[in-house]
């Protein structure tokens, strides 16, 4: 689960961005957990779970970092995704 951070870090770090993936019909299982784990550093298990997420539901909230991390992170999964010929894709949204 994530974590908030206190008042301080909040002061410190800024607003948090959301990063959510989208569900697609042609991305390969496999692929999502790759990106998940080596881009947004997540542990195989918790991969495999929002991987699992995203295909049932159709979207899932994979993190919050500050925008710039948050747009990084999803421009390096999308070119990573294009590079494969997958159309895989992320969007940000400010954290409430």
């Amino acid at each position: 689960m994530l974590e908030a951070p206190d008042a301080q870090g909040q002061e410190r770090l800024g607003r948090l961005w959301r990063v959510i993936c989208h569900d697609d019909p042609h991305t390969t299982m496999d692929f999502v957990v790759d990106v998940l784990m080596k881009v947004f550093r997540q542990p195989a298990p918790r991969a495999f779970e929002l991987m699992l997420r995203v295909h049932h539901s159709g979207s899932a909230l994979i993190g919050a970092w500050p925008e710039s991390v948050a747009r990084r992170k999803v421009a390096k999964a999308q070119a990573s995704a294009r590079s494969d010929g997958f159309p895989l894709t992320f969007s940000i949204e400010e954290d409430e």
